[in-house]
């Protein structure tokens, strides 16, 4: 039930910070889940582990980690669209 619940979380996380920045995660629901699970790695390890908890996901360094991960992401596909 943890790994269903961290799915679930991942892909909310990914999809607000999607709508925070404006921008479509490449890959729809399945890309919301691994940016939100991989920013929330990149977040934990970046900011450490605090706030709420929820699906072994902390919400405020994974919110922030995902942000960090698309603009990264977003400007990279820019560059080489162009």
């Amino acid at each position: 039930m943890g790994f269903i619940l961290m799915l679930i979380v991942g892909g909310l996380i990914g999809w607000i910070a999607g709508g925070i920045l404006g921008k479509d995660i490449p890959g729809g629901i399945l890309g919301n889940i691994i940016s939100g699970i991989v920013g929330a790695a990149l977040g934990s390890w970046l900011l450490g582990e605090w706030g709420p908890s929820i699906g072994s996901i902390h919400i405020f360094p994974a919110l922030i980690g995902t942000i960090v991960l698309i603009a990264i992401v977003s400007l990279v596909l820019n560059l080489i669209r162009k």
